[in-house]
């Protein structure tokens, strides 16, 4: 494959092993396309599923994903921990290799064509695809979720770019785009409380919180680190909070440096960091910078394979779920 994109859509089902399955076969049938991982979540209720391919090939397989997703899911029973604004959330296109952004960008437009007329679904284009620059962000065009999408859609300034402009109960809204590689991170706490994830979340997100003076003027208090979005979730099946993060642009803020600050954060509220998770695939530079961090006096001598196995360690890849190299660096997938 000389011309290399991946695609990350994310899945409204977490817990229906067929509907996972259909959607991951829909995906294994197109030609030029590689599956590299299928990764439902129990207590979110979703599925974040990555494949790489030509990008012609990658526009098909997002389609028929997403054809076998509204067929088999029905919004109106789905509840979870993480926001989502319909069956299929977001198809976002990545350039690996060979390609630019905006082959990236082309690859979203189709898609949102295609889907939003032949399924019927309104189409919300974001980050580098979007139009307009209230949409560059996800979680305005999310603000609402699911649930308020049919007020939502009805004001002009949220009319789908593709699809109808009208609410379909069952699938929702999907949003598409074309962003730089982002890293779905989750810090794990030693306590239950949503309430103090959230805090650090709100600590540590670029966006930082919004209070009001004595005066009611609102005015806002950005968070300590760049290029991070986060929140706070509960993983009932562990009984455990979490600091939710996305990571856009790991050269920014990489994961080791979120994971010192929720560390940090933690502390002031009583509470301790034991472990992280990386959801979908990470690229190798990441895991080798966070193995640099944290045994520097050895950085100049040592593999790549001896950095990454150090990140694991220090960051607690494995408390949860098993970290597998091979099937979580996406320079081993490819």
């Amino acid at each position: 494959m000389n011309k290399l994109i991946e695609c990350v859509p994310n899945f409204s089902e977490g817990r229906n092993k067929d509907v996972i399955d259909a959607i991951a076969w829909s995906i294994e049938q197109v030609q030029g396309v590689k599956l590299l991982s299928v990764e439902p979540d129990t207590d979110y209720n979703r599925c974040v599923v990555t494949f790489v391919g030509e990008p012609e090939a990658v526009v098909d397989a997002a389609f028929r994903a997403t054809k076998a997703a509204v067929e088999k899911i029905d919004m109106r029973h789905h509840k979870g921990e993480h926001p989502r604004l319909g069956a299929v959330d977001v198809v976002p296109f990545v350039p690996v290799s060979g390609v630019t952004m905006e082959d990236c960008v082309r690859c979203a437009n189709e898609y949102g064509m295609r889907a939003g007329e032949k399924l019927g679904i309104p189409i919300y284009l974001y980050e580098e695809a979007a139009r307009v620059p209230e949409r560059r962000n996800l979680s305005n065009i999310r603000k609402g979720e699911y649930e308020g999408l049919a007020e939502k859609i009805k004001d002009a300034a949220w009319k789908p770019d593709y699809g109808p402009a009208e609410f379909n109960p069952r699938s929702g809204g999907t949003v598409t785009g074309a962003r730089f590689f982002l890293i779905a991170y989750n810090v794990n706490l030693d306590t239950n409380s949503k309430e103090t994830a959230h805090e650090i979340a709100l600590r540590i997100r670029e966006s930082g919180r919004t209070v009001k003076d004595a005066n009611g003027i609102a005015a806002k208090i950005p968070g300590t680190l760049k290029s991070v979005k986060a929140m706070g979730v509960t993983l009932e099946r562990f009984n455990i909070a979490q600091v939710s993060i996305n990571l856009t642009n790991y050269n920014v803020t990489p994961p080791h440096i979120a994971y010192e600050e929720v560390k940090k954060q933690a502390a002031t509220l009583g509470a301790t960091v034991t472990g992280s998770e990386i959801v979908g695939l990470i690229p190798k530079e990441a895991l080798v910078l966070a193995g640099k961090f944290y045994d520097g006096s050895n950085a100049g001598t040592a593999t790549d394979g001896r950095m990454i196995e150090v990140a694991m360690k220090e960051l607690g890849l494995s408390q949860l779920e098993q970290f597998l190299p091979p099937k979580k660096i996406i320079e081993y997938m490819i």
